[in-house]
Protein backbone atom coordinates (compact mmCIF):
# COMPACT_ATOMS: atom_id res chain seq x y z
CA UNK A 1 0.00 0.00 0.00
CA UNK A 2 2.62 2.16 1.12
CA UNK A 3 4.28 2.17 -2.28
CA UNK A 4 1.04 2.94 -4.09
CA UNK A 5 0.42 6.26 -1.87
CA UNK A 6 4.22 7.27 -2.68
CA UNK A 7 2.81 7.70 -6.26
CA UNK A 8 -0.24 9.92 -5.38
CA UNK A 9 1.58 11.99 -2.58
CA UNK A 10 3.97 12.57 -5.64
CA UNK A 11 1.19 13.51 -7.64
CA UNK A 12 -0.91 15.79 -5.44
CA UNK A 13 1.59 17.30 -3.25
CA UNK A 14 1.40 21.02 -5.45
CA UNK A 15 -2.50 20.96 -5.47
CA UNK A 16 -4.60 23.53 -4.08
CA UNK A 17 -6.67 22.31 -0.97
CA UNK A 18 -10.23 20.84 -1.78
CA UNK A 19 -13.39 23.14 -2.64
CA UNK A 20 -15.07 21.46 -0.10
CA UNK A 21 -12.87 22.87 2.83
CA UNK A 22 -13.08 25.97 1.33
CA UNK A 23 -16.81 26.59 1.31
CA UNK A 24 -16.38 25.46 4.99
CA UNK A 25 -14.03 27.54 6.12
CA UNK A 26 -15.81 30.29 4.72
CA UNK A 27 -18.77 30.11 6.23
CA UNK A 28 -16.64 30.34 10.10
CA UNK A 29 -16.06 33.50 11.62
CA UNK A 30 -13.08 32.50 13.18
CA UNK A 31 -10.85 30.16 13.40
CA UNK A 32 -11.19 26.80 15.63
CA UNK A 33 -9.99 23.18 15.90
CA UNK A 34 -9.95 20.84 12.87
CA UNK A 35 -9.64 17.40 12.46
CA UNK A 36 -8.33 16.61 9.13
CA UNK A 37 -9.43 12.82 8.35
CA UNK A 38 -7.27 10.75 6.02
CA UNK A 39 -4.62 14.29 5.98
CA UNK A 40 -2.34 12.63 2.88
CA UNK A 41 0.10 15.06 2.67
CA UNK A 42 -1.30 17.79 3.94
CA UNK A 43 -2.62 20.01 1.02
CA UNK A 44 -6.29 20.69 3.36
CA UNK A 45 -4.17 20.79 6.56
CA UNK A 46 -1.68 23.45 5.26
CA UNK A 47 -4.86 25.87 4.30
CA UNK A 48 -6.42 25.33 7.37
CA UNK A 49 -2.87 25.77 9.82
CA UNK A 50 -2.48 29.43 7.48
CA UNK A 51 -5.78 30.41 8.53
CA UNK A 52 -5.11 29.87 12.22
CA UNK A 53 -6.53 26.69 12.70
CA UNK A 54 -5.29 24.27 15.43
CA UNK A 55 -5.24 20.88 13.41
CA UNK A 56 -5.46 17.05 14.68
CA UNK A 57 -4.28 15.47 11.41
CA UNK A 58 -4.69 11.64 11.02
CA UNK A 59 -3.44 9.47 7.92
CA UNK A 60 -2.79 5.48 8.01
CA UNK A 61 0.17 5.98 6.14
CA UNK A 62 3.14 7.29 8.40
CA UNK A 63 4.50 8.59 5.10
CA UNK A 64 1.73 11.15 4.84
CA UNK A 65 2.23 12.35 8.18
CA UNK A 66 6.46 13.06 7.01
CA UNK A 67 5.35 14.16 4.30
CA UNK A 68 3.12 16.98 5.95
CA UNK A 69 5.71 18.30 8.85
CA UNK A 70 8.47 18.08 6.58
CA UNK A 71 6.87 20.36 4.18
CA UNK A 72 8.44 23.83 3.42
CA UNK A 73 5.22 25.51 3.60
CA UNK A 74 4.46 24.46 7.44
CA UNK A 75 3.83 27.27 9.15
CA UNK A 76 6.28 27.85 11.77
CA UNK A 77 3.43 28.49 14.63
CA UNK A 78 1.46 26.00 13.59
CA UNK A 79 -0.38 24.37 16.71
CA UNK A 80 -0.55 20.82 14.60
CA UNK A 81 -0.89 17.29 15.94
CA UNK A 82 -0.43 14.22 14.28
CA UNK A 83 -2.28 10.44 14.43
CA UNK A 84 -0.82 7.78 12.32
CA UNK A 85 -4.02 5.28 12.46
CA UNK A 86 -6.88 4.27 10.09
CA UNK A 87 -9.59 6.37 10.18
CA UNK A 88 -12.21 3.85 11.59
CA UNK A 89 -9.44 3.45 14.77
CA UNK A 90 -9.20 7.02 15.06
CA UNK A 91 -10.31 9.08 18.15
CA UNK A 92 -10.47 12.42 18.49
CA UNK A 93 -11.97 15.29 20.84
CA UNK A 94 -14.80 17.84 20.04
CA UNK A 95 -14.16 19.89 17.23
CA UNK A 96 -15.38 22.63 15.32
CA UNK A 97 -14.58 21.24 11.46
CA UNK A 98 -13.90 17.55 10.45
CA UNK A 99 -12.23 17.42 7.16
CA UNK A 100 -12.29 14.11 5.19
CA UNK A 101 -11.40 14.49 1.48
CA UNK A 102 -12.43 11.62 -0.29
CA UNK A 103 -10.91 9.91 2.45
CA UNK A 104 -14.19 8.05 4.07
CA UNK A 105 -14.59 5.97 0.88
CA UNK A 106 -11.81 3.99 2.20
CA UNK A 107 -13.60 3.18 5.46
CA UNK A 108 -15.04 -0.62 4.92
CA UNK A 109 -18.79 -0.90 5.01
CA UNK A 110 -18.45 -2.38 8.06
CA UNK A 111 -16.90 0.16 9.75
CA UNK A 112 -18.44 3.00 8.44
CA UNK A 113 -21.83 3.48 9.79
CA UNK A 114 -19.78 3.91 13.47
CA UNK A 115 -16.87 5.83 11.88
CA UNK A 116 -19.80 8.44 10.71
CA UNK A 117 -21.71 8.36 14.37
CA UNK A 118 -17.91 9.34 15.87
CA UNK A 119 -17.65 11.99 13.31
CA UNK A 120 -21.29 13.77 13.81
CA UNK A 121 -20.71 13.48 17.15
CA UNK A 122 -17.60 14.83 17.32
CA UNK A 123 -18.85 18.25 16.35
CA UNK A 124 -19.51 20.95 18.45
CA UNK A 125 -22.93 23.05 17.96
CA UNK A 126 -21.94 25.44 14.82
CA UNK A 127 -19.41 23.02 13.60
CA UNK A 128 -19.01 21.78 10.29
CA UNK A 129 -18.38 18.43 8.25
CA UNK A 130 -16.77 18.55 4.94
CA UNK A 131 -15.93 16.00 2.70
CA UNK A 132 -16.87 13.37 -0.22
CA UNK A 133 -18.35 10.57 -0.47
CA UNK A 134 -18.36 8.28 -3.59
CA UNK A 135 -21.76 7.51 -5.04
CA UNK A 136 -22.75 3.65 -6.78
CA UNK A 137 -22.03 4.56 -9.89
CA UNK A 138 -18.50 4.93 -9.24
CA UNK A 139 -15.79 3.24 -11.24
CA UNK A 140 -14.52 1.91 -7.75
CA UNK A 141 -18.17 0.73 -6.83
CA UNK A 142 -17.77 -3.13 -5.74
CA UNK A 143 -14.39 -2.91 -4.51
CA UNK A 144 -13.18 -4.88 -1.39
CA UNK A 145 -12.89 -2.39 1.83
CA UNK A 146 -14.61 0.85 0.27
CA UNK A 147 -17.90 1.81 1.22
CA UNK A 148 -20.50 3.75 -1.62
CA UNK A 149 -23.80 4.93 -1.22
CA UNK A 150 -26.25 6.19 -3.49
CA UNK A 151 -27.98 9.56 -3.18
CA UNK A 152 -31.29 8.28 -0.93
CA UNK A 153 -27.85 7.02 1.66
CA UNK A 154 -26.61 9.89 1.50
CA UNK A 155 -29.32 12.25 2.73
CA UNK A 156 -29.86 9.51 5.46
CA UNK A 157 -26.45 10.28 6.49
CA UNK A 158 -26.95 14.01 6.64
CA UNK A 159 -30.52 14.07 8.38
CA UNK A 160 -30.25 16.13 11.63
CA UNK A 161 -27.53 18.53 9.94
CA UNK A 162 -27.61 21.68 7.79
CA UNK A 163 -26.74 20.96 4.19
CA UNK A 164 -24.58 23.77 2.90
CA UNK A 165 -23.43 22.06 0.55
CA UNK A 166 -24.42 19.20 -1.98
CA UNK A 167 -23.02 18.41 -5.35
CA UNK A 168 -23.65 15.00 -7.20
CA UNK A 169 -20.38 14.68 -9.85
CA UNK A 170 -20.04 12.23 -12.55
CA UNK A 171 -17.31 12.55 -14.51
CA UNK A 172 -14.65 10.58 -16.83
CA UNK A 173 -11.05 11.40 -16.08
CA UNK A 174 -8.04 9.93 -14.55
CA UNK A 175 -6.31 9.22 -10.57
CA UNK A 176 -4.12 11.09 -9.62
CA UNK A 177 -1.69 8.21 -10.25
CA UNK A 178 -2.96 8.61 -14.02
CA UNK A 179 -5.55 5.53 -14.40
CA UNK A 180 -8.63 6.16 -16.22
CA UNK A 181 -12.12 6.35 -14.08
CA UNK A 182 -15.22 6.78 -13.85
CA UNK A 183 -16.26 9.19 -11.12
CA UNK A 184 -19.60 9.56 -9.35
CA UNK A 185 -19.11 11.99 -5.95
CA UNK A 186 -21.11 13.68 -3.36
CA UNK A 187 -19.60 16.87 -2.56
CA UNK A 188 -20.55 18.05 0.64
CA UNK A 189 -20.46 20.45 3.68
CA UNK A 190 -22.95 20.05 6.22
CA UNK A 191 -23.76 21.67 9.71
CA UNK A 192 -24.78 20.72 13.15
CA UNK A 193 -26.81 23.30 13.94
CA UNK A 194 -25.98 25.87 16.72
CA UNK A 195 -27.81 25.07 20.22
CA UNK A 196 -30.72 26.99 20.89
CA UNK A 197 -29.79 30.91 22.37
CA UNK A 198 -29.97 30.56 25.82
CA UNK A 199 -30.60 34.59 26.78
CA UNK A 200 -31.21 35.37 30.34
Amino acid sequence: MSEGFTAYYDATTQRPPRNTLLVALARFAAPGFAVDLGCGEGRDTIELLRRGWSVLAIDAEAEAIARLRGRPDLPQAATLETQVTRIEDARWPRCDLVNASFALPLVAPEAFPATWQRIIAALKPGGRFAGQLYGGRDGWAGRAGMTHHDRAAVTQLLAGLEIELLEEEESDSVTPRGQAKHWHVFHIVARRPAEPDQRQ
